[in-house]
C-alpha cells in the first residue's frame, strides 16, 4: 500500500516551462534542463505573467564530502567513532553555505527587488515568492502550464533555466523548475466486512487469517515489554495526502489487538505545510495504518506523526524537504523515522534528489534511523512496454533504509509488488558492493538492459506487507510495502530502548552495518519474485528472491532476538 492514498489525492500544482528564452551567454548559463516534456504530462501553454510562484534556492554546501565521510564514520561498525553521532551544530557546519555565497546570493535578489526567507536551519535552502513574469526574466526562461494526464492536475513547471555566470557554484539548484512528480504505484485496500480473529498461540493460528500484531511478534520475535526511556527515545512517522489518523480508530484496533496495553495510548501530531489531522476527515487508510502499526507495536515507545498538509502548491515534493528541514531543527530528532510515500525516479532532477538525500545524510550523522517503504510497482514501468524499470525515490538515495515486502509467513516469499531494483541516479555504495555483486553474479543476465546494474541497489531489507488489518469504520486488510516500514520502524524503535537502557548510543544510520553484520540476524528470503502490469498487452517481470541479498526482498527480515543476541543485549 506504498504511498496509500497519495496517488488518490495526489494533485499537482506547480509550473512547466517550455523552449528557454535566447540570452547572452556570458551572462546566462543553462543550469538545469529536460529535453522532452514528460511521459504523462502535456504543455497547456505559458503560465499567466501575474501568477506568483514560490521557488527556493538551494545555496551550495559549504562541505558536502565532509559530512559524507562524517556520516560514515559514525554508521561504519569498524569506525573508532561508531555511534559518537553530530550534534545540530556540528552538522550545520558541513552544510551551511560560505559567507561569500550567502552575500552574493542575498545581494543578486535585492538587486531584482526580493527578499528571501531562510528555510533551513543551516541557511542552504532560501524561499522567495515571485511572479512568473520576474520568474522567467531572473532565470532566462519560459515557465508554462502543463497537466497531468491521469489527475488532470495542472502545474508550472520549466524544461530548463539559467542562472547568471555570477552565481554559478553559489546556487545547487532552484525548485520547482524541472520535476514532475509522479507518485509510485500503490495497491489498495481490500474491504471487509469482518475483523481477522485475534488468535492465540503458534505462528500457524496468529497468521492464518491475516497480519496482525500477534502475527508479526511470532514471525518476528517481537516482545510485549513496554519501551523504558520514553524521554530519550522517539519514533517518527511520515503522513501525506490528507492521510488522517483517527485516534478513536486507535483505540479501537489497540482494545482488539493489545488489550495489554493502556487503553489512553496514543500519539502525538506535528503539522507542516499546514497538516492538520483533522478527525472530521475521511480515512484513506494509510495514516491509520502507519499509526496502528507503530503504537499497536513499539509498545510506548512515544510516536509522533509529522502530517504534511494539502493545501499547499507542489506539496507533493517539498512536503519532504520541509519534514527533513523542520526534524533537522530540532534539538533532538526521533531517533526513528519512517516514510510510505514515493516517487518515480526520473520524475524528479537528480539536483533536487541529491539534495534531499543530503538532508536525510543530516538526519543520519545524527543518529536518525531513516526507513523508506519501497515501493508497491514491483520492478516500476519507464515505459509502457516494460522495456525499462523505473526506480523508486527516496528509496534509491543511499542514506535511507529502503524496505521491502514479502507475503506469506510459513515460509516468507517474495511480494509480488515489493518494488525493487537499481538507480539510474546514484552508483552503488561501498557497503553494499560484495552482497549485490553476488546477486548479479547469479542473476545479472536476468532482464540485460532493463535496469543500471551500476546503480544503488534497494531494497536493503523487508517485512511482511500481505493483509495487514486496520481499523477505520470496520476492520479490513490492505496490503504493501508502507505496512513493512513501520514493522521494521516498530522493531528498531524497540531496539533502540534496550541500546538506551544499557547506556548505549541507538542505531542510527542502518546500511553500513546491515551489510557488514546485522544481516546476520535477518531471515534470508530465497523465493518469490516482483512484477507489475505496465499496460494492457505488456507486463515487467522484475527481479527474483534469491540467497543472499537480491532487489526484491534486500537482506530479508528481521528478528528481534537475533538482533538482541548480536548487538549483545
Amino acid at each position: 500500500m506504498f504511498r496509500a492514498s497519495a496517488l488518490l489525492a495526489y494533485v499537482l500544482l506547480g509550473a512547466v516551462t517550455a523552449t528557454p528564452l535566447q540570452a547572452d551567454s556570458s551572462t546566462f548559463r543553462v543550469h538545469e534542463l529536460r529535453k522532452t516534456v514528460p511521459s504523462g504530462f502535456t504543455e497547456v501553454g505559458p503560465a499567466p505573467p501575474e501568477t506568483t510562484i514560490s521557488l527556493r534556492l538551494a545555496l551550495a554546501e559549504s562541505n558536502p564530502d565532509g559530512l559524507v565521510d562524517a556520516l560514515y564514520s559514525v554508521s561504519d561498525p569498524d569506525s573508532p567513532s561508531y555511534g559518537q553521532y553530530l550534534s545540530k551544530d556540528e552538522v550545520e557546519r558541513f552544510v551551511a553555505p560560505q559567507p561569500a555565497t550567502t552575500e552574493a546570493v542575498n545581494a543578486w535578489l535585492k538587486e531584482n527587488g526580493l527578499t528571501a526567507k531562510t528555510l533551513s536551519p543551516a541557511g542552504d535552502w532560501l524561499g522567495v515568492d515571485v511572479p512568473v513574469s520576474k520568474a522567467n526574466s531572473l532565470f532566462n526562461t519560459n515557465f508554462s502550464v502543463f497537466r497531468h494526464a491521469d489527475s488532470g492536475a495542472e502545474t508550472i513547471r520549466t524544461l530548463a533555466y539559467s542562472l547568471p555566470e555570477a552565481l554559478q557554484g553559489h546556487i545547487d539548484l532552484v525548485h520547482p523548475t524541472v520535476s514532475f512528480p509522479v507518485p509510485v504505484i500503490r495497491k489498495g485496500a481490500s474491504p471487509a466486512s469482518t475483523q481477522a480473529p485475534i488468535a492465540q498461540g503458534g505462528l500457524q493460528s496468529v497468521c492464518a487469517n491475516g497480519t496482525i500484531p500477534a502475527c508479526l511478534q511470532e514471525l518476528y520475535k517481537i516482545p510485549l515489554t513496554p519501551a523504558e526511556n520514553k524521554k530519550e527515545n522517539q519514533l517518527g512517522v511520515t503522513g501525506f495526502f490528507g492521510n488522517t489518523a483517527h485516534y478513536a480508530w486507535l483505540q479501537t484496533f489497540l482494545e482488539t489487538y493489545r488489550p495489554d496495553m493502556n487503553p489512553a495510548t496514543n500519539f502525538s501530531v506535528v503539522g507542516i505545510d499546514g497538516g492538520d489531522n483533522d478527525q472530521n476527515y475521511p480515512s484513506v487508510s494509510e495514516g491509520e495504518l502507519d499509526i496502528q502499526y507503530t503504537v499497536g507495536l513499539a509498545t510506548y515507545v512515544p510516536v509522533t506523526y509529522y502530517f504534511i498538509g494539502l493545501g499547499k502548491p507542489d506539496s507533493d515534493v517539498t512536503g519532504f524537504l520541509d519534514e527533513a528541514n523542520l526534524i533537522l531543527a530540532l534539538d533532538k530528532p526521533p531517533q526513528v523515522l519512517t516514510t510510505s510515500y514515493g516517487l518515480e525516479e526520473s520524475s524528479m532532477s537528480l539536483a533536487f534528489t541529491d539534495k534531499l538525500c543530503r538532508a536525510y545524510a543530516q538526519l543520519g550523522a545524527r543518529g536518525t534511523t531513516i526507513l523508506y517503504a519501497s515501493g508497491d510497482s514491483g520492478p516500476g514501468c519507464a515505459d509502457d512496454n516494460g522495456d525499462k524499470f523505473e526506480p523508486t525515490f527516496p528509496s534509491n538515495c543511499p542514506f535511507v533504509t529502503s524496505v521491502g515486502g514479502t507475503q506469506s509467513f510459513s515460509p516468507e516469499e517474495g511480494w509480488v509488488g515489493s518494488s525493487g531494483g537499481f538507480s539510474n541516479y546514484y552508483s552503488r555504495p561501498p557497503y553494499q558492493e560484495e552482497a549485490v555483486s553476488a546477486y548479479l553474479k547469479a542473476h545479472g543476465s536476468e532482464n540485460t538492459g532493463r535496469f543500471n546494474a551500476s546503480g544503488r541497489a534497494f531494497p536493503d531489507i523487508a517485512a511482511k506487507a500481505d493483509e495487514f488489518f486496520i481499523y477505520a469504520n470496520a476492520f479490513y486488510p490492505v496490503f504493501g510495502t508502507s505496512a513493512a516500514s513501520p514493522t521494521v520502524a516498530s522493531i528498531i524503535a524497540l531496539i533502540n530502548d534496550r541500546l538506551l537502557s544499557a547506556g548505549r548510543p541507538t542505531l542510527g544510520f542502518l546500511n553500513p552495518w546491515l551489510y557488514k553484520e546485522g544481516y546476520k540476524a535477518f531471515t534470508d528470503i530465497t523465493t518469490g519474485g516482483n512484477s507489475i502490469q505496465c499496460s494492457d498487452n505488456a507486463t515487467a517481470h522484475g527481479f527474483v528472491a534469491a540467497e543472499g541479498w537480491d532487489p526484491v526482498t534486500g537482506l530479508g527480515t528481521p528478528r528481534f532476538d537475533k538482533l538482541l543476541d548480536l548487538l549483545h543485549l
